[in-house]
């Protein structure tokens, strides 16, 4: 597998307050990537340097070869990298339909002439967001709500709309910032099976998430931060089982957690 995400000794701080201390890792193209770590780690920091929201302060940002390191979100998003937040951001008042036409009005080559001509760029470019749309609100089990107005649904419903906008430009690669983060149990399933299917079609995804047996289920690699640094990299397993990974998350060493759970026993 080749890289297609390639970051290399990320740098930033705040007020002379380190928030990142170079940080490097890959994303393979086709793989399912974890970024963990405690509150303060750095996760938004990175993510933020990666997609162009923050100027990192040294260190370079590589997109399928190509530097994406000073450039802005929206030539990052139009390069193939798009990213969701934390926060749900939906247009409220219109349908759900309408949010995925906005999302991927953004990245078509028609301009407004050619909306008020009706010219054959135009036609082009709604009937694939037509499609892509369809498709989208079928993955997601949303199509019954495509005439509902976003406001009208609930948090996890509205987190699945966000990424189906996410997805309208059919992306290189998405970052997904805490896409499970207060969704009931059920829904989080949900969640993890749209997006092994999403995988299994190709598609590369990072997912930011506090919710480590989440990320440790669908994941092919995990990355942890702590501190700005990069602690550990590998597999679900090998993150499972390095020490270091559970002192930072748990404030132990390997033998006082043996020893808990064997006084627990």
């Amino acid at each position: 597998m080749t890289a297609l995400l390639e970051v290399l000794d990320l740098h930033k701080s705040f007020a002379g307050v380190r928030a990142l201390g170079g940080v490097s890792f890959d994303v393979e193209a086709g793989s399912i990537t974890g970024l963990i770590g405690p509150n303060g780690s750095g996760k938004s920091t990175t993510i933020d340097c990666i997609s162009g929201f923050q100027a990192a302060d040294g260190g370079r940002v590589r997109l399928a070869g190509a530097d994406i390191t000073s450039c802005a979100p929206q030539a990052i998003a139009r390069a193939g990298l798009i990213r969701t937040f934390q926060t749900v951001l939906l247009y409220e008042r219109l349908s759900v339909r309408d949010n995925l036409a906005i999302a991927a009005q953004q990245f078509d080559d028609a301009i407004w002439l050619d909306e008020l001509l009706r010219t054959a760029r135009y036609r082009r470019a709604v009937a694939v967001s037509d499609e892509r749309t369809r498709q989208l609100l079928d993955l997601g089990g949303l199509s019954r709500y495509a005439e509902v107005g976003a406001g009208m649904l609930s948090y996890g419903e509205k987190k699945l709309v966000a990424l189906a906008a996410a997805l309208m430009s059919q992306p290189k690669l998405v970052i997904l910032d805490e896409p499970v983060a207060g969704v009931n149990p059920a829904r989080i399933r949900e969640v993890e099976a749209i997006l092994r299917r999403l995988n299994g079609a190709g598609q590369t995804l990072v997912i930011i998430e506090h919710n480590v047996e989440f990320v440790t289920n669908l994941c092919h690699r995990v990355v942890v931060l702590d501190q700005g640094r990069k602690l550990a990299e590998g597999t679900p397993a090998e993150i499972h089982r390095d020490p270091r990974v559970l002192e930072a998350y748990l404030g132990m060493t390997p033998q006082m957690a043996a020893a808990e759970a064997k006084g627990a026993a």
